[in-house]
């Protein structure tokens, strides 16, 4: 069974630092391009940042947390990450990873998402 586990998330104070993991297992995720997408309450979800797969070497961040998250991937541990950095209020939301190959099957795969909560 192919799938991704979200890991790292939690409770952290305002300008707080946290790690999210995006672990996968049963594919290859160096063959994937990797999104972070969040949801917060009462709110749409929406894209945060992404990283190219093998065939590319390109990072992507939504406007809002440009400066202050990094994604990045290992692919010998089969891995992805989120550093979010001088976290607020406004990052509270579900983070989620999703795996993304057109040419490859299964085309996408979604975790089940960790809770990120900022407050003081």
């Amino acid at each position: 069974q192919v799938q991704l586990v979200e890991s790292g998330g939690g409770l952290v104070q305002p300008g707080g630092s946290l790690r999210l993991s995006c672990a996968a297992s049963g594919f290859t995720l160096d063959d994937y391009y990797v999104g972070w997408f969040r949801q917060a309450p009462g709110k749409e979800r929406e894209g945060v940042s992404c990283i190219s797969s093998n065939w590319g070497d390109s990072t992507y961040y939504r406007d809002s947390v440009k400066g202050r998250f990094t994604i990045s991937r290992d692919n010998a541990k089969n891995t992805a990450a989120l550093r979010m950095n001088s976290l607020g209020p406004e990052d509270t939301a579900v983070y989620y990873c999703k795996a993304d190959c057109y040419v490859c099957y299964p085309t996408a795969i979604w975790g089940q998402g960790t809770q990120v909560t900022v407050s003081s």
